[in-house]
């Protein structure tokens, strides 16, 4: 299912104007009245304009435009932790700079442009959901389809919202005044609707990005892992995993590459899609489009989102294929991961078959680092399908129709293992980290001199720049202790720039020492060592404050209520 922006505009203007005071009540021409919106075609129009939001994308700019929307929270949660620099240089766009410095103020513009987005996404829920409780001509169980499907979207945007600022409004469509104290927690309020959206939704979806039984269930498992309900949460995955209608795609890469959108492995997707007649290629990733190798690449901008030489560090492995977390940098001569090169672009290493990256690929290699991007990048081969050169610009081709998986396969597998770790079931989550260790032994950057040979086996002879090993946990897990970091370091391997870093670091409760030692080992390089980031000496220590954002604070002005605002900042802010 595609969200084409036209159609949502014109839904949100019927919205609008069936919503208006009195005074306002004629009709505005080009505009659909309540009765309308009120037909099944109406109810289905507005439901479409509220997973239209899913990108966090309305096509209004705001302070930043899409950057600090991403529905894969690049921002947010990947340079904000230890997955990733802000890159580019560090004159452009410094209010990034300041989220990765952990330099946060209410004033940020960033704060404002994420939080609108989200409750954009609830207010046409909430709409959708009204216009469907108050109709009378749409069918009864497709009524009741819809209210499942509304409370999901409402659930789910509301959840990056407390994912973010943990302090906000619960809104639903019986609501008229916005203005909400945001003194409860609304966890409950989260599980609660994804519960009901569980029991209301079909098992699966005709068409894909809608909503099914298995989405809300995966969902419902993260939420109740955020409220440290492992029971609950594992009875969430375990459906999920005892439905058979999931699995792990053979290749690793299979996730990030638009010609295999929609996968075994796709649980729930944002479904972005390129050339499908919107000349402004709005319907693409408008929201990582900065996160392309720079200049001198074959995409010509931008140069942003940089892997850290921390991440990198992760993927080193012994000679058993087992994580090798010693303290050193990779080089040459090390056993790698083979989701090393799958996902971080690195010199003299193929780039999918763009040819090798190139140092000139980086815009300041000084400030950035010498890492670009790579997960959610399109091959050459497939540019002319699923990139878009008319939304080029002076930039270059970075729209693309690769979705974002909310909720993939392999999430689900190491939620579930984290929650057997806690329940105490080692073997099992033993087991269940396998399985993702294993697939990604499937596939490997290859040579890229065709579309052919793009992607090969790890122990193919054509691979000349890196010796990929990558194997199982076989001796039996006893130490609660190291499974529980084994199933994190799994996470932060296979999950990498997905948008679940910083909310892992903050729901284990270990962000400030994570954080904290990430600095100091960065600031303890010699400042001759081309992997120190010497910016980074200028980060705040990280401290309890900084397991939630602060609120925006033209968000927090706006509550007021007789010169009382409504929303409370959050501590420290």
């Amino acid at each position: 299912m595609k969200y084409i922006k036209f159609l949502v505009f014109i839904g949100v203007l019927g919205i609008i104007a069936a919503c208006s005071e009195d005074f306002l009540e004629l009709n505005p021409q080009g505009s659909l009245d309540g009765a309308a919106l009120q037909s099944p075609a109406g109810i289905e129009a507005s439901l479409i304009s509220a997973y239209s939001m899913l990108d966090g994308w309305n096509g209004q700019w705001g302070n930043f435009g899409p950057w600090f929307r991403d529905a894969g929270h690049w921002i947010w949660s990947g340079v904000a932790s230890d997955e990733a620099h802000k890159g580019s240089d560090a004159s452009d766009i410094a209010d990034i700079t300041q989220i990765e410095l952990y330099q946060w103020i209410p004033s940020n513009g960033g704060f404002n442009d994420y939080f609108t987005s989200r409750f954009e996404g609830i207010a046409r829920s909430n709409a959708t959901r009204a216009l469907n409780n108050g109709s009378e001509s749409i069918d009864a169980a497709r009524k009741a389809e819809i209210d499942a499907e509304t409370k999901f979207l409402r659930a789910y945007f509301h959840f990056d919202l407390y994912k973010v600022f943990r302090a906000i409004p619960y809104y639903t469509e019986d609501d008229e005044d916005f203005r909400k104290a945001n003194d409860q927690d609304i966890l409950p309020n989260i599980i609660a609707d994804l519960e009901t959206a569980v029991n209301g939704l079909p098992q699966t979806q005709a068409e894909a990005g809608r909503a099914s039984k298995p989405a809300a269930q995966g969902l419902l498992g993260r939420a109740r892992l955020f409220a440290k309900d492992y029971s609950g949460a594992k009875a969430a995955l375990d459906a999920v995993v005892n439905s058979g209608q999931f699995s792990l795609t053979p290749c690793f890469q299979d996730n990030f590459n638009a010609s295999t959108d929609n996968s075994s492995e796709s649980i729930f997707a944002v479904q972005f899609s390129v050339n499908d007649g919107n000349p402004g290629a709005q319907n693409g990733n408008y929201g990582t489009r900065l996160g392309f190798p720079h200049s001198g690449s074959p995409f010509g901008c931008c140069g942003f989102n940089q892997p850290s030489q921390d991440q990198v560090n992760q993927y080193k492995t012994d000679e058993n294929g087992l994580p090798l977390i010693d303290g050193s940098d990779v080089t040459a001569d090390d056993f790698v991961d083979p989701r090393l090169d799958l996902s971080i672009g690195r010199d003299d290493v193929p780039y999918w078959d763009h040819g090798t990256h190139q140092p000139d690929w980086i815009r300041d290699r000084n400030f950035g680092g010498p890492y670009s991007p790579k997960k959610q990048q399109y091959w050459a081969s497939q540019s002319a399908d699923f990139s878009s050169a008319s939304a080029a610009g002076a930039w270059g081709p970075q729209v693309t129709a690769i979705n974002y998986n909310i909720v993939r396969y392999a999430d689900v597998l190491l939620m579930l293992a984290e929650a057997e770790v806690e329940l105490g079931n080692l073997e099992r989550a033993r087991e269940l980290v396998n399985m993702v260790r294993a697939r990604a032994n499937g596939c490997a950057q290859g040579p890229g001199t065709s579309a052919a040979d793009v992607l090969v086996s790890p122990d193919d002879p054509g691979i000349t720049w890196a010796s990929y090993r990558v194997g199982t946990y076989d001796a039996a897990w006893t130490d609660a202790s190291a499974a529980r970091d084994a199933v994190r370091l799994e996470r932060r391997i296979e999950l990498f720039q997905e948008g679940h870093r910083m909310y892992d670091l903050r729901r284990w409760g270990i962000l400030a020492q994570t954080m904290n030692a990430y600095f100091a080992a960065n600031n303890a390089r010699s400042d001759d060592d081309p992997s120190k980031r010497k910016y980074l000496s200028a980060a705040f220590t990280v401290e309890e404050k900084h397991n939630v954002y602060p609120l925006p604070g033209t968000q927090v002005d706006l509550s007021e209520v007789d010169g009382t605002p409504m929303l409370q900042q959050n501590p420290g802010f």
